[in-house]
């Protein structure tokens, strides 16, 4: 896909934009007025941290998709959100908030991508290589998976306008970039997959809104619907169609393992984190924020849906025909 390049970049600084405002609008909405007790924040109080990681992640699935897979890309860019990561944490320790301090981060936020960007394009100044669909494809599966944990996040307390405003920024960036990479996975570029793409493109987009509509609580089930049209719809755009059309059983396949898989591997992920690893409770305290209150848990459903998505991506990243033998 030609346009694969400039829509990476420009999703990856989209997201950066999207941090910058998370980072000084939204998460000092989540932080209690008072060091008392009773002011403790509860269950997913810290939803802006979560929506912030996931722009974050968005950054290097924006940076792989410009450079078609490869490796020469791949791996700055998962450096890039390593590092990220941590100047985040620094950053909000400094609570810094108003319009001037979101330019300013998003500027330089920019800056340091665009630096990044620069280099690697300047060490493939020979020419682009081929891209690696495989890996293109799991960068899809990752976006869908990110895409859902950024659509349900929920709050206990009365900021829900303003999380809603971030989850659905959050979940149509990773619309975009999980489109984008599974088409440009694809092994031709060919008006079929074009007009898929953008159907399914909106339909997602209309699931994200009906999700978020629906009442805290009961977004369960939109939610395993969408994830299974948005997983389905990348193996459809980024798998082999022999002879011109899909394997249908494959996709039938791939919809069931869509439907449950994101579900089962974030309950199976968090469960022994939360009782082992104490991430979140750690991440709050390197950030100088107030501790969760004790009757309630300190997760980070960021890091559940990137290891959610990576273990959809083993599943169902295997473009090639050959590739989905080898599950026999």
């Amino acid at each position: 896909m030609r346009s694969a390049r400039p829509v990476g970049l420009l999703l990856s600084a989209a997201a950066v934009v999207l941090w910058a405002y998370g980072m000084t609008t939204w998460q000092p909405l989540t932080e209690p007025l008072g060091p008392w007790s009773e002011s403790l924040p509860g269950n997913n109080a810290y939803w802006a941290r979560d929506l912030r990681f996931i722009a974050i992640m968005a950054v290097p699935l924006g940076l792989v998709l410009a450079g078609r897979g490869q490796l020469r890309w791949s791996q700055p860019a998962v450096a890039l959100g390593g590092c990220w990561v941590a100047a985040d944490i620094a950053i909000d320790r400094a609570d810094p908030s108003g319009i001037e301090a979101t330019v300013l981060l998003a500027v330089a936020g920019c800056g340091v991508l665009g630096v990044l960007a620069t280099v690697l394009l300047w060490r493939e100044r020979g020419g682009p290589l081929a891209a690696d669909r495989k890996r293109l494809t799991g960068t899809a599966c990752l976006a869908g998976v990110l895409m859902l944990v950024a659509v349900g996040i929920e709050s206990p307390t009365d900021r829900e306008p303003e999380l809603n405003q971030g989850a659905l920024a959050t979940a149509a960036l990773l619309v975009a970039a999980a489109v984008g990479a599974a088409l440009a996975a694809a092994p031709a570029r060919t008006r079929a997959r074009v007009g898929l793409a953008l159907g399914l493109t909106v339909v997602a987009l209309l699931g994200v809104g009906l999700v978020r509509a629906a009442a805290p609580g009961t977004r369960l089930l939109p939610e395993a619907a969408l994830g299974a049209v948005l997983l389905t719809g990348v193996t459809l755009l980024a798998w082999d169609w022999p002879g011109g059309r899909p394997i249908w059983w494959h996709h039938a396949l791939a919809a069931l393992i869509a439907l449950v898989g994101p579900l089962v591997f974030l309950v199976a992920i968090a469960v022994p984190i939360m009782i082992l690893l104490p991430i979140g409770a750690t991440f709050t305290a390197l950030a100088g924020n107030s501790p969760i209150n004790a009757a309630d848990s300190d997760v980070l459903l960021s890091l559940f849906g990137l290891l959610s998505g990576l273990a959809m991506s083993l599943l169902l990243a295997r473009p090639r025909v050959e590739d989905r033998r080898l599950l026999r």
